[in-house]
């Protein structure tokens, strides 16, 4: 009966396909139906038009902003530019702003640097004047669009540079635009320079009575670009809340630009909430001068992360420097000096209060975290600095250990200074023997070279640190806060470097703040 169902179902199959033009898959009913159903032709469906990919974010201005100044001094539109972010109008400085100046926050604007470009014109050392300033809204983003970019403030002229701390200005250069720069980019441009009438030494001109009007010296790398005078309460204007990323273009054969490099900048320059990220050569460099610094952070910088020179007096307290992950770039976390003219005066004397130093090239060239040589004066206090690769401390030259001499203020002193170190922490050479530097260290107060972290974020204090005792840095000097405590960050509540700052490999600040590689959009 079976085989006999079988054959009628085929013969009714056949019936079915001698009625139809053909019989193909989609006109067999499936095995059980009562009634073939021959379903209407799918439809070939319109092909779906594919969208030319746009980028989401930013979108371009119309046009650059009007700024003050004649027409050889506006800002040249270079057309757009566009990155991981979007697009933006590429708006260009002019080589030289010759009037006060507002640059704005614009939406789909980005702006410039073509070359150098000044701000002002130098009004020399002897001048009391104020001549051009700069003003650079909070939120602006401006780029090198070449190496050899910078940006030069020269003296007797100003630039207002404040952020805040969820809109910083960002300087940087065209490959962190275009999205190619990484956690190991560095010197995509040169980087801001600040030129300024206070006293230095090493004099261009031979003979020159060193910290007078006759003082000057040339920046590094550059022409024109003078600095020094004898006004110790120079202003040069202020910068807040700003980064500087990828600086530090070689300019001419072992002539770098720093991310920053303040140069016979005085005392009555406002430098606050800095960050310095992946520098080609020192993060800040301070060539002279009175400046005072306070909230400064340097990330993944290839040579030192602060260095100072040729007479500079002045102060800073909280102070985070990081070198790059991996532990095969960077040199010493300060190095300081004016080699070759120890006894110069006006001498280098400066005091550096609650910082925390992580160095991790046990290959550093300096050979130690900390250098110190040239006859420099200097005070430390309540620091900590994690380098068991290396040596911490280095004391070059009896001129630096010195008690007596003009202008001098005696050998390096420390306050509450907590160092991991290698088995050998100090080094002296020139004339000063290790174990002249570790008596020095050891003269001061609460120091220990046997300390091990308990950091959290790598640079946040844990409980050994919070256990350490602090040492009262406003008795050295009014600029100083009081802290109770030592290091740059008292515990997980004190977030002063969040949300201004930027995220890399090298050193996380939070989920407030962005990443290096990246640009913000609004």
């Amino acid at each position: 009966m079976a085989a006999f169902a079988r054959v009628r179902l085929v013969m009714l199959s056949g019936v079915a396909c001698s009625i139809l033009a053909a019989c193909g898959a989609d006109g067999v009913a499936s095995p059980g139906e009562g009634t073939i159903v021959i379903p209407a032709p799918t439809p070939t469906p319109t092909p779906t038009p594919t969208p030319t990919p746009t980028p989401t974010g930013v979108t371009p201005a119309a046009n650059c902003p009007t700024i003050a100044g004649p027409a050889t001094a506006q800002l040249q539109n270079l057309g757009t530019i566009t990155g991981p972010e979007g697009t933006w109008r590429n708006c260009a400085f002019p080589s030289r702003f010759t009037a006060s100046t507002a640059i704005p926050k614009v939406d789909g604007v980005i702006y410039s640097l073509p070359g150098r470009v000044d701000v002002g014109t130098d009004q020399g050392a002897a001048s009391t004047n104020t001549d051009v300033t700069l003003t650079i809204d909070p939120g602006v983003i401006i780029f090198g669009s070449t190496g050899v970019s910078y940006l030069v403030v020269n003296r007797g002229n100003k630039i207002d540079a404040v952020g805040t701390p969820t809109q910083p200005i960002i300087f940087t250069g065209r490959g962190n635009v275009v999205g190619s720069a990484d956690d190991n980019t560095s010197q995509l441009w040169g980087g801001v320079v600040l030129l300024g009438r206070a006293p230095i030494t090493d004099c261009l001109a031979p003979g020159a009575a060193e910290g007078t009007v006759a003082c000057e010296r040339d920046t590094e790398g550059t022409s024109n670009a003078l600095y020094g005078g004898a006004q110790a309460g120079d202003n040069s204007g202020r910068m807040a809340y700003v980064q500087i990323r990828y600086s530090g273009f070689v300019l001419s054969a072992d002539k770098e630009l720093q991310g920053l490099t303040p140069s016979g900048v005085g005392s009555g320059t406002e430098i606050h909430h800095i960050q310095i990220h992946n520098s080609s050569d020192d993060g800040m460099e301070v060539f002279g001068g009175r400046p005072n610094f306070k909230h400064m952070i340097v990330t993944g910088a290839e040579d030192d992360s602060f260095d100072t020179d040729v007479g500079y007096k002045g102060n800073i307290q909280y102070a985070i420097a990081v070198q790059r992950a991996g532990g095969a770039i960077g040199d010493s976390m300060m190095e300081i000096d004016s080699d070759g003219n120890e006894n110069a005066v006006p001498r280098q004397n400066v005091t550096i209060s609650n910082f925390t130093f992580i160095q991790r090239n046990a290959a550093a060239g300096n050979g130690a975290a900390i250098r110190i040589r040239g006859g420099a004066d200097y005070t430390f206090a309540n620091g900590l600095i994690v380098s068991p690769g290396t040596r911490c401390l280095r004391v070059d030259s009896a001129t630096t250990a010195q008690t007596t001499g003009p202008d001098e203020a005696g050998p390096p002193k420390f306050h509450s200074v907590s160092m991991q170190c290698n088995a050998t922490p100090f080094r002296g050479s020139n004339g000063v023997s290790d174990a002249e530097v570790q008596a020095i260290f050891e003269g001061g107060t609460n120091n220990r070279s046997t300390y091990t972290p308990s950091l959290t974020n790598l640079f946040v204090n844990g409980a050994t640190e919070t256990g350490f005792a602090a040492f009262n840095a406003k008795t050295l000097n009014a600029f100083f806060d009081t802290t109770n405590y030592v290091g740059a960050v008292r515990d997980a509540n004190d977030t002063w470097y969040a949300g201004w700052t930027c995220n890399s490999a090298t050193a996380s600040f939070g989920s407030t703040s962005g990443s290096c590689t990246a640009l913000p959009v609004s």
